[in-house]
């Protein structure tokens, strides 16, 4: 990497972060009457707890807790592969509009993740990679990404792995804003986000080589 591209790529992290702080704030303020409102809805199901919160591996190999509006019942085991996820009414409404991603604002703030970026996956999956693959860490994952508007859940691991890869080998601005409106236009077609346990075990397989579709 040239000096002069060195510096391109400071500015880019440093403007993208300070972004990333004033939008995560303005967000925050929009986002308190919604949990005014989604919080106690959550609550009067079960008497659980509003958020969720699961361990992912963040920038660097880094793992932080990622929160979420609880969109599952109380005892709901999400590593247990042989039964699949229960959600409830509401959850299912909160994911489908993906409203339970709001408090991810709070990730962004803390510098845990950003925007735009490949999407924070349970510590399994960095396990499982070769370094190649890993390099797809050397940026703060994101709420969006390049893989998300390119197919979210109906393409492979492998075929996610190689836009994240794309995503980082390309870092600019214009990619960031073509993400985002991307994104928007996704939501509003309601394409669902949400991945199932099955496809997550499936796609653990895949990648530690035991899976028997190994096309990218």
């Amino acid at each position: 990497m040239t000096t002069a591209s060195r510096k391109s790529h400071r500015f880019y992290r440093a403007i993208k972060r300070f972004l990333d702080i004033i939008f995560s704030l303005i967000g925050m303020i929009f986002l308190l009457p919604i949990t005014i409102i989604v919080g106690p809805i959550i609550k009067l199901q079960d008497g659980g707890p509003i958020f969720f919160k699961q361990a992912r591996t963040g920038r660097k190999g880094k793992d932080f807790n990622l929160f979420k509006f609880r969109s599952m019942p109380v005892g709901n085991d999400v590593m247990d592969y042989q039964k699949e996820d229960q959600m409830t009414k509401f959850g299912c409404l909160i994911r489908k509009t993906s409203i339970d991603e709001l408090p991810q604002l709070w990730n962004i703030l803390k510098g845990e993740m950003s925007f735009v970026g490949p999407r924070p996956w349970i510590p399994e999956y960095y396990k499982s990679m070769n370094e190649e693959q890993r390099r797809r860490y050397l940026v703060r994952p994101g709420i969006t990404g390049l893989a998300q508007v390119k197919g979210r859940n109906n393409i492979s691991v492998l075929k996610k792995i190689k836009y994240d890869l794309e995503y980082v080998d390309k870092l600019s601005f214009r990619q960031d804003v073509k993400i985002v409106f991307l994104t928007i236009a996704t939501v509003f077609k309601k394409e669902s986000a949400y991945s199932n346990k099955h496809a997550v075990h499936d796609e653990l397989a895949e990648l530690k080589g035991l899976g028997k579709n190994k096309k990218a």
